[in-house]
């Protein structure tokens, strides 16, 4: 916790809240009240505001009751509002502990000018549990210089003014923190100031050279400090946060339809050979559907059908079957040495393997006979099988959480360390909103204290509340709206929420499609259509994905529903990508320039840098992302323009309208581009014209030279 000791010219004095540390000095800082009255006996007023209020610490979640969220490298925009009554000028200082106990501070500036809103951005690269504080104080140098500014050359209480200045030069050159040859220099300003013999010009000169100015910012004097409560964020490993995801079902690479119509399941051995082409397109996650034994029990047929035949596969997350249960492997698939083989050509190709956690099972599953207890029995016998309606999963049974809480949870708790113990080290989780959230709470926090660098993907597409609150309890990642986003108003609304309203808490996955949602957008917007969605995913977040068909523009839904026809969760689906490359249709080459971009700009690899810009056209979409010099390798800042004509089906011609000052330019400056997709280059200014062909190159992607 913090601890907070303060010096009052020479002498340490302890701050009242114990567990606040400060290495602020000067004076003894007030403590704002973050403690609950208690229920028994007259209840005493306790103030909740310290000297000076602090409010609306950021980031933190409901209050503190569960830590923020950052990855290593991320660029945490730290915030508070705080103000004093009257005039007097206020400083304010970010108190940051890192994992491991070494303390920093940060000076806050004001974030929005007349809001009394203050801010610090701070990269945070250590993993593990941060603590934070603001403290706020009286600039008693700051007050005095504006006032000094203001009555001095009015020759107002001249000497009234130089005798108060003397007297905080002095208090400045007994702190300790300041270097020997700083002191020296304080106190020849002080006596400078005391000396009526001189210019009233050199004497305020004295006070006001930038060398006193730097010394008095870096450590001011002040008075009245007020800690804020303590406020926690925890940094977990960057690929939590960063990332590009490609989906695929190793049972379809490298099956073989036999002359019988019966078929020859791939393999994780025939899998791996696709393993160099998804990594060459830049991706850095291969996520698996489940592949465990699939049971055989109301099995469904091509698309969903109720009759399954000889040869069909079945689905997936129809988990269980004689040859096991969710700690075994499909035997068409090979081996728990194959599998191995498979994550190592993986790992040498850089890709990590997600695997699906999908915690239900099929009649057949080995928990159906051994822990019945584990699901609902309906008054007739049976077993409830799942539903979405008007979806009906005949072939999945749900497990029912409340029947045997600990028995569940010891079991699920094992088969999260098997697969573990195999070397996974990201679980995309099925439906985790239709299992109690207190149970998912308790999981990540056992797995993540045994395995900080596991992470949880969130398949939650349900209502906000729930969405919000898996992220909130642990979830590193979660699926999002996105697929369902696609107007401009409504990307504006939604982006901008991602990057500012829930950025705290919530990391977004956003993949352009699933097994289960082809959207009406990729049906019938043409080639287009895949160029924007993919285009706008992989600038508009930091972690993005795809699932296979996507590079070869498959768009044939089932009639009526929002599922591909002939969907690979029924069948296996064999496809000819090098085929369809070499006759030019594939987007293959545009995804792994999308990826190859992000590689190179660091700026699209945060989330809260995403600015919204405006145009004249309602079809055109614009943001920026900006990274400082200051937070990048190169030194050099980085500044990402993207305008998007997100109406596959038109071609559009506009103005846009940029804030400059949002990725660095000053204000009336020209600065040149050079758009990232077809190396064109222009001159471009606040407002530009832009024409995009949805039919050529719908989005440009532009980065910003003048700020290099």
């Amino acid at each position: 916790m913090l601890s907070a000791t303060v010096e009052v010219v020479g002498k340490t004095v302890e701050s009242r809240q114990p567990d606040a540390k400060d290495a602020m000095t000067i004076a003894q800082p007030t403590t704002a009240n973050d403690e609950p009255p208690t229920e028994s006996g007259p209840v005493e007023f306790r103030p909740v505001l310290g000297r000076i209020p602090i409010l609306a610490l950021s980031p933190q979640v409901d209050n503190g009751l569960w830590p923020a969220k950052a990855f290593s490298g991320e660029i945490v925009p730290f915030r508070a509002t705080t103000f004093r009554e009257g005039h007097d000028v206020i400083g304010v200082t970010l108190l940051l502990v890192d994992p491991i106990g070494g303390q920093t501070e940060h000076r806050m500036t004001p974030a929005e000018p007349g809001t009394d809103r203050w801010q610090a951005l701070v990269q945070l690269e250590t993993e593990g549990l941060w603590q934070f504080q603001v403290q706020s104080y009286a600039d008693e140098y700051a007050t005095w210089l504006h006032n000094a500014t203001v009555k001095i050359p009015a020759g107002q209480d001249v000497e009234l003014m130089f005798t108060i200045g003397a007297g905080l030069l002095e208090r400045a050159k007994a702190d300790k923190r300041n270097t020997t040859a700083e002191r020296r220099r304080l106190g020849e300003a002080a006596k400078t100031l005391a000396n009526r013999e001189l210019p009233t010009d050199a004497r305020f000169a004295a006070a006001t050279d930038v060398r006193i100015v730097g010394v008095l910012t870096a450590r001011p004097v002040i008075d009245l400090p007020t800690l804020s409560p303590t406020r926690s964020i925890r940094v977990e490993r960057t690929r939590a946060g960063v990332g590009s995801w490609y989906e695929f079902f190793p049972r379809s690479e490298g099956a073989k339809k036999n002359a019988n119509g019966s078929w020859t399941s791939g393999t994780f051995r025939t899998a791996a050979k696709r393993l160099p082409e998804i990594a060459a397109m830049g991706f850095d996650v291969v996520y698996l559907p489940p592949i465990h034994p699939i049971g055989r029990a109301f099995r469904k047929g091509p698309n969903n059908s109720l009759n399954a035949g000889t040869n069909d596969p079945g689905s997936p997350w129809a988990i269980g079957a004689a040859e096991g249960g969710h700690d075994a492997i499909h035997p068409d698939l090979g081996t728990e040495k194959d599998f191995a083989y498979f994550l190592g050509k993986a790992k040498q190709a850089g890709l990590e393997t997600a695997i699906d956690l999908a915690l239900q099972a099929s009649p057949d599953h080995p928990w159906v006979t051994e822990h019945p207890e584990w699901f609902t029995t309906l008054p007739d016998g049976s077993i409830a099988y799942a539903e979405n309606p008007p979806k009906k999963y005949q072939d999945i049974y749900p497990v029912n959480f409340d029947n045997d809480p600990a028995g569940i949870r010891a079991e699920v708790l094992r088969i999260v360390r098997y697969w573990i113990g195999q070397g996974i080290r990201i679980f995309r989780v099925d439906n985790p909103h239709t299992k109690p959230l207190e149970f998912w709470e308790w999981l990540l926090h056992e797995v993540n204290a045994e395995y900080p660098d596991v992470v949880f993907l969130a398949e939650a597409f349900t209502r906000p509340a729930i969405l919000h609150t898996l992220a909130k309890i642990g979830f590193q990642q979660s699926y999002t709206y996105f697929t369902w986003r696609n107007t401009k108003t409504e990307l504006e609304e939604f982006l901008d929420g991602l990057a500012h309203d829930t950025a705290d808490f919530l990391r977004p996955n956003l993949f352009v499609n699933t097994p289960d949602i082809l959207t009406e957008y990729l049906q019938f917007g043409g080639p287009a259509a895949f160029k924007i969605r993919a285009a706008v995913a992989a600038t508009a977040a930091p972690t993005w994905g795809v699932y296979s068909g996507f590079e070869l523009f498959e768009n044939v839904a089932r009639t009526g529903a929002e599922e591909y026809i002939d969907n690979e969760k029924y069948e296996y689906r064999p496809r000819d990508y090098a085929r369809a490359q070499s006759q030019g249709h594939s987007l293959t080459p545009y995804l792994t320039r999308l990826n190859q971009i992000r590689s190179e700009h660091a700026a699209l690899r945060q989330l809260r840098n995403l600015q919204i810009h405006t145009s004249e056209d309602d079809s055109i979409l614009v943001y920026s992302k900006y990274l400082s010099g200051e937070f990048t390798r190169s030194g050099k800042a980085d500044a990402i323009i993207v305008v998007a004509n997100v109406d596959p089906h038109s071609v559009r011609e506009t103005v846009v309208h940029l804030d400059v000052t949002q990725f660095g330019v000053p204000l009336g400056r020209s600065y040149e581009v050079k758009e990232l997709i077809t190396g064109a280059k222009w001159t471009w200014s606040a407002a530009n014209y832009v024409r995009l062909d949805a039919f050529t190159e719908p989005v440009h992607i532009l980065h910003v030279k003048a700020v290099e």
